[in-house]
């Protein structure tokens, strides 16, 4: 399944979609991320959901630092040399966003690791962002979150799952949103570890964390996923199913924040 470019501007057809930058021991790094509906926050979230391995090394290594979140990144979809001189509202549309918290699985931290490892099934994170200058809430500005659902159906049930981010690793240069859907089939990692959903899809490093989504019985979108893991080659992603685990993670990360 090839990835496909999202149509233009980022911010008519995926506003929630953003990409991830962070410092990590080995210098500056990106992911993608999705605004989510924060429950304690209703209509005013602060709240990023990504990938666990876009803020904590997993076993034996730490939290990342200087996370920012930008959504709708480069909304125009403008190459590397338009965007030197591009207007900031062109490469950030709705400001970036700091963040001041971050929240991953315990299985994620002590059991992650480069290519994913046994902590591959709870790689995800969310991320808590402050608005600049005080102004209103992410979720406002953006005028979408989408909700996260750890009940999601069974993979039989799913005629389709879309994954959304930002690529950086070859032939993808990391500018550009693309966007894959695809039938789900599982990936199992490890006995006693929960299956993965995998799809197949081209995007390659830098699409980690970026959101999975499912029609809703409402038929709106909402976050069952995100990009985990995926052999540089083979042309397939996988990415962790929400249970309770993630349940907790979440729960506990609104809570913090509940009425702020």
């Amino acid at each position: 399944m090839r990835a496909k470019p999202e149509k233009l501007p980022y911010h008519r057809h995926a506003a929630p979609v953003g990409k991830v930058f962070f410092d990590s021991p080995k210098g500056s790094m990106v992911c993608s991320g999705t605004v989510v509906k924060d429950p304690k926050n209703p209509g005013k979230s602060n709240l990023v959901w990504t990938a666990g391995h876009c803020v904590h090394a997993g076993a034996g290594g730490g939290w990342y630092r200087n996370i920012v979140f930008v959504p709708s990144y480069n909304d125009q979809g403008k190459n590397a040399a338009q965007l030197r001189t591009a207007q900031p509202q062109e490469v950030a549309p709705y400001g970036t966003y700091w963040a001041d918290w971050a929240a991953s699985s315990g299985e994620w931290i002590s059991g992650g690791g480069p290519t994913g490892g046994a902590g591959a099934p709870y790689d995800y994170a969310v991320l808590h962002v402050k608005p600049e200058n005080g102004t209103k809430s992410l979720e406002e500005t953006v005028g979408n979150a989408l909700p996260v659902s750890f009940d999601a159906p069974e993979i039989q049930q799913i005629s389709g799952m879309g994954a959304w981010g930002y690529p950086a690793g070859p032939p993808y240069d990391g500018l550009l949103m693309h966007q894959c859907v695809d039938r789900p089939g599982r990936l199992s990692i490890a006995p006693g570890t929960p299956t993965m959903y995998r799809i197949g899809c081209t995007m390659t490093g830098g699409s980690s964390g970026g959101g999975w989504f499912v029609a809703g019985p409402d038929g709106k979108s909402m976050l069952v996923s995100n990009t985990s893991i995926g052999p540089v080659t083979s042309g397939w992603l996988a990415g962790p199913r929400l249970g309770e685990d993630a349940r907790r993670t979440f729960a506990t990360m609104s809570d913090k924040f509940a009425g702020q």
